[in-house]
């Protein structure tokens, strides 16, 4: 891999600028929340106009200090092509392969957020209809049963891109979870509710009752619902949420911004 060192300073569009600080407010955002794990995990959008690169932060910074213009610009062989740092391997091998082979994975967010990354270690483990949060999550819901270790490898990431499939998210065996969509907004949205969702269900376990489910037949009706969601001065409603969540860390600070 050519090391960043080697690159050369990108000349950067307003829609890339756009999109670069997007994924530093959700890196900001995604630890206030704690869904990081150290320095570990990775959200990751593919550069606009730029087939073939995706945005990362550099291996090493932690999410708290992501910067807009600390990202790095890394094509699919893993060649950092712009910026200062590394590309974390597990980052790449994960989530390279699924960035190139779904076409609506135009961001890639993977985390061992607590309360989803608890029902990966559960034999059989699945996120039940028993709320309606939990029925739209459930039907984009993929599970990949087989941990094969470290992703050191693009072979792993092109295995995940095919339990993924069609869906919107995987769990992942005895890991985490993986989440993608076609905007950091709506990513990130999506990435909230899910681990919402985990969370809620979690605590309905640890009381050993059994778990009261919603009928198949209106598990399919808030699903179309939540498809057919209205829209708001037409825009959706998870590009409110992530504006609302940007002018919350805004509050603490805006140098992710720069």
């Amino acid at each position: 891999m050519r090391s960043a060192a080697e690159s050369k300073s990108p000349v950067i569009s307003t829609t890339e600028w756009r999109v670069r600080l997007e994924l530093a407010a959700a890196h900001r955002i995604a630890n206030m929340h704690g869904y990081n794990e150290g320095i570990f995990n990775h959200f990751t959008v593919n550069v606009p106009g730029k087939p073939g690169r995706f945005y990362v932060i550099p291996f090493g910074i932690h999410w708290s200090e992501a910067k807009a213009s600390a990202i790095l610009e890394v094509d699919f062989d893993g060649n950092v092509v712009a910026g200062e740092g590394e590309c974390e391997r597990s980052a790449f091998c994960i989530h390279a392969p699924i960035h190139r082979l779904n076409p609506d994975a135009t961001c890639v967010f993977h985390t061992h957020m607590p309360f989803a990354s608890a029902f990966t270690r559960i034999e059989n483990g699945r996120l039940e209809p028993t709320g309606q949060t939990e029925a739209g999550i459930a039907s984009m819901s993929a599970y990949d049963d087989t941990y094969t270790g470290l992703a050191f490898d693009p072979a792993e990431g092109e295995r995940l891109a095919g339990a993924l499939g069609d869906k919107k998210i995987l769990f992942m065996a005895n890991h985490g979870v993986l989440v993608v969509g076609k905007s950091v907004a709506e990513t990130y949205d999506r990435l909230y509710y899910l681990e919402r969702a985990c969370q809620v269900q979690m605590y309905a376990m640890w009381t050993g009752r059994p778990l009261k489910k919603i009928p198949q037949a209106v598990v399919e009706h808030t699903r179309d619902q939540f498809r057919a969601a209205p829209t708001y001065g037409s825009r959706p409603a998870y590009e409110h949420h992530f504006d609302a969540l940007m002018r919350v860390i805004d509050k603490t600070g805006t140098d992710y911004k720069t």
